[in-house]
């Protein structure tokens, strides 16, 4: 997979991308207002900004259903959070250290998922 330039969000572009990514990746305005209304006071307008400046950014499509629109996230979170991992470990000289600071933080299990991963990734011997 080719890796696209990906960004850690602000603290409420994060919250509505989770409450899209719990939707299947697609929702309205709406959807997610109600939602993310029903666990904090918000309003609609901060929401409807919220969305567009993800869609503005490429982080979102959209299309118009009706009267509003209907927004998919344009990567999974899988997809998102394996792009944070690629990022931090591909930048600068010190990815050896950051990775193995990062391997070295992990549980067995974490480890031996891991492993399995590695074992099972086609063309690698691990």
């Amino acid at each position: 997979m080719g890796w696209c330039e990906v960004r850690v969000f602000g603290e409420l572009e994060t919250v509505v991308m989770d409450q899209l990514w719990s939707l299947g990746g697609t929702a309205t305005v709406r959807e997610v207002f109600e939602r993310l209304n029903a666990d904090r006071v918000i309003a609609y307008t901060t929401v409807l900004s919220t969305m567009d400046n993800l869609y503005r950014k490429g982080h979102l499509t959209r299309e118009r259903v009706g009267k509003a629109h209907r927004y998919q996230t344009v990567l999974t979170h899988v997809e998102h959070t394996a792009g944070l991992m690629h990022e931090a470990l591909s930048t600068g000289e010190d990815s050896e250290a950051v990775l193995t600071h990062f391997v070295g933080t992990m549980s067995d299990d974490e480890l031996a998922r891991l492993y399995q991963v590695m074992k099972n990734r086609p063309g690698t011997s691990a």
